[in-house]
C-alpha cells in the first residue's frame, strides 16, 4: 500500500517579535548651525502646543504626521522635508494608529534667518527628491564626531536648498576662482589634519560658503574635502603604524576620535585593519 503523503506546505508564516512601540534618540552633533538631532517612534504620544527658538526641519521615515500651524491643519507622510518655522505655535500627532517614525534637525537662526518664516509658514512641506538624499546622507554623517567634516559639507548643500525653497539665494561673496579658492582650502585642512577644524573656521577665513568651498574644491580636485581629510590622515597613519606605534596611539595622532571608526575607515582606503597592516611585513 502506498505511503501517504504529508500535506504540502504552501507556506510558512514568521511573525517577527513586535518593535519597541516609542523611543526616542536625542544628542547634539559637532556641526555649526544645528543645536539638536532628534530621532523618534511615536504610536500614543502627541506633541502639545509649543513653539521652537529654532527652525525645525523632518523628514517621516515610516508612517504618517497630522499636525496643525498657525492654527492651519497639516499632514505629512514619506518622501517630503518638512520645514517648521521659529516662534509659531504647532502640534503633532499620528495620522494612524500604526504611529510614525521621524528624524530632525533643529537648525539656528544663523542659519536659516528669522525674515523667513513667514514662507516657511505658507508653504512647510518640500517635495524635493535631491533634497530628500541629502538629508539623508546628512542624517548618516552625524552619527559619530569623525564625521563632523561630511556632516558639515552635507549641512552646507541642504542649507542651499532651503534657501532656495523658500525663495532666495545664499550670499556668497567668493572673489576668486574654483582653482584659488580650493588651493586655499587644501593648504588650511593639511594645517589642520589632526584636529577638529571645521569648514565653517574655512568659511570665515576665506570668505565664501561652505557649499561654495566644497563644490570648488570637488571640481578642482576631483574628491570632497571630507574625503581628502580621510585620506590624507590614512596616509599618515600608515607610515606611523610601520614605525610601531600603538593602532589606538595612531587613530588619535592623525585626528580619529575612537580606534574602532579608525579602524572602518582604514579598512576602506588599505584593505585590511591596522593591526594587520602592521604586522604584514615579510620576515624572508
Amino acid at each position: 500500500m502506498e505511503a501517504q503523503r504529508p500535506a504540502s506546505v504552501l507556506y510558512v508564516r514568521v511573525v517577527p517579535p513586535p518593535p519597541e512601540r516609542e523611543w526616542v534618540h536625542a544628542w547634539k552633533p559637532e556641526v555649526p548651525g544645528i543645536s539638536e538631532v532628534f530621532h523618534a517612534r511615536f504610536v500614543q504620544h502627541a506633541y502639545p502646543k509649543h513653539t521652537h527658538d529654532d527652525w525645525t526641519v523632518f523628514i517621516v521615515d515610516d508612517g504618517a504626521i497630522r499636525y496643525d500651524l498657525d492654527r492651519h491643519e497639516r499632514g505629512v507622510g514619506s518622501a517630503r522635508i518638512t520645514l517648521l518655522p521659529p516662534h509659531v505655535v504647532h502640534d503633532g500627532r499620528a495620522a494612524s494608529e500604526a504611529g510614525f517614525r521621524k528624524r530632525v534637525l533643529y537648525v539656528g537662526t544663523e542659519v536659516l534667518g528669522t525674515h523667513l518664516i513667514g514662507r516657511a509658514a505658507d508653504a512647510p512641506d518640500i517635495d524635493d527628491r535631491s533634497l530628500l538624499s541629502l538629508m539623508h546622507r546628512l542624517h548618516a554623517s552625524l552619527r559619530h564626531p569623525d564625521d563632523a567634516l561630511e556632516a558639515e559639507t552635507l549641512m552646507g548643500l541642504v542649507t542651499e536648498q532651503l534657501h532656495r525653497h523658500l525663495g532666495e539665494t545664499t550670499p556668497d561673496h567668493r572673489g576668486s576662482s574654483d582653482a584659488a579658492v580650493a588651493g586655499t582650502l587644501r593648504d588650511l585642512l593639511d594645517a589642520h589634519l589632526s584636529e577638529p577644524y571645521r569648514l565653517s573656521e574655512a568659511a570665515a577665513t576665506i570668505g565664501a560658503s561652505t557649499s561654495t568651498l566644497s563644490r570648488a574644491f570637488t571640481r578642482s580636485f576631483g574628491i570632497a574635502p571630507h574625503r581628502y581629510v580621510v585620506a590624507r590622515r590614512i596616509e599618515f597613519a600608515r607610515k606611523r603604524l610601520l614605525s610601531g606605534e600603538p593602532v589606538a596611539t595612531v587613530a588619535a595622532t592623525v585626528g580619529f576620535h575612537d580606534q574602532a571608526h579608525f579602524t572602518r575607515h582604514f579598512g576602506r582606503h588599505v584593505g585590511t585593519t591596522p593591526a594587520r597592516y602592521a604586522n604584514s611585513g615579510d620576515p624572508a
